[in-house]
């Protein structure tokens, strides 16, 4: 039987050209367009597009500044990466980046999938921490898409993994690591972790959610192994519509954060890209070095080989339910019965 991996992520345009965010930044608009009440799709349309042309000058200038996004192509490396160490496990599969907003887009890269002969797929978001316009978007995105192209084929999908075993110990030797090049003492009073979790929309909370509870567990998990006792934790979040995301927003952390150096870790996040090269390591820093503080800025192991054998532990688990590398049980934020996760 050929499988097909299809690797999750939201994507970012290759071009920073108005032509290549704007209608990026509509997807994303628009399938958040329940955040906010509108009488008929005509309107919902109209409103992503008018903040997509809002939101759009900023970040193709975030864009400039960091010479061009490097998600889409860190993204094809862990696919290459993870196709190679799924065969020397045995299993040749076909691993496929699928982008949520920026191509390749999910419903293109299942068209491809298919004329491959793919016969069973799994879906796998790279996001650590199930959120529900994060992992739990994207898998319902992939059955949207599957219906919208008619294929009838066998998936199966994981949606949160970051209780996966090595993937704590994966994100504190970083931290150590950081901190050791720049010459920071985790253990010193005057320097704190503090990690950066991308927001989310205080109502997905309000309706159950678990991802804000996840996020501090995951956070604790890490900062555990690293020895660390107290840490800080900051949501990036985006004000384009007039709603409450999570707090603390991590602005609000580095300005009063009571320490002379932070160690900034991009928790929710496996490549990098605009949230951590721009918003954390240019406007972050420059709002924690205007106050006087140190800022170190931890790097996300994109191509760390842990990190792909904890993705190739996680396809594993899902082709063989109770019987992989890592327990998988049934999903609680996404309630089908093909949805597995390490949280269940």
């Amino acid at each position: 039987m050929t499988i097909g991996v299809l690797l999750l992520n939201f994507g970012e345009p290759s071009e920073a050209t108005p032509q290549a965010v704007i209608p990026y930044l509509e997807r994303i608009f628009l399938m958040n367009a329940p955040l906010e009440a509108h009488a008929a799709p005509e309107a919902a349309r109209a409103r992503a597009r008018q903040l997509a042309e809002q939101r759009a000058p900023g970040l193709i200038a975030e864009y400039a500044a960091i010479g061009g996004s490097p998600l889409n192509q860190q993204a094809q490396r862990q696919a290459d990466d993870l196709a190679v160490e799924l065969r020397r496990r045995g299993l040749a599969a076909r691993v496929y980046v699928a982008m949520q907003f920026a191509d390749p887009l999910i419903e293109d890269v299942l068209r491809r999938a298919r004329a491959d002969g793919v016969e069973r797929l799994v879906a796998l978001p790279v996001y650590p921490v199930c959120g529900p316009s994060t992992n739990v978007m994207a898998l319902e995105q992939t059955r949207a898409a599957l219906d919208a192209i008619g294929w009838d084929v066998p998936m199966v999908e994981v949606s949160g993994w970051h209780r996966h075993p090595a993937y704590a110990p994966l994100r504190a030797e970083g931290i150590a690591a950081a901190a050791a090049a720049a010459g920071v003492d985790l253990a010193d009073p005057a320097v704190r972790l503090v990690f950066s979790a991308h927001g989310t929309p205080l109502k997905y909370i309000e309706a159950g959610s678990r991802y804000r509870d996840y996020t501090e567990e995951n956070c604790r998990a890490i900062a555990d192994v690293a020895g660390v006792e107290r840490f800080e934790l900051g949501y990036q979040n985006h004000g384009n519509r007039p709603i409450e995301w999570t707090k603390p927003d991590i602005g609000d952390v580095i300005e009063h954060v009571a320490a002379d150096a932070v160690v900034v870790v991009p928790v929710s996040f496996m490549h990098e890209q605009s949230e951590t090269l721009s918003e954390l390591d240019i406007e972050l820093r420059q709002e924690a070095e205007e106050r006087g503080l140190r800022f170190v800025r931890v790097p996300v192991p994109h191509d760390d080989p842990r990190f792909i054998a904890i993705l190739a532990d996680l396809v594993e688990s899902a082709l063989r339910p109770g019987d992989g590398p890592v327990g998988l049980r049934p999903c609680r934020c996404r309630r089908t019965p093909d949805t597995f996760c390490t949280n269940g």
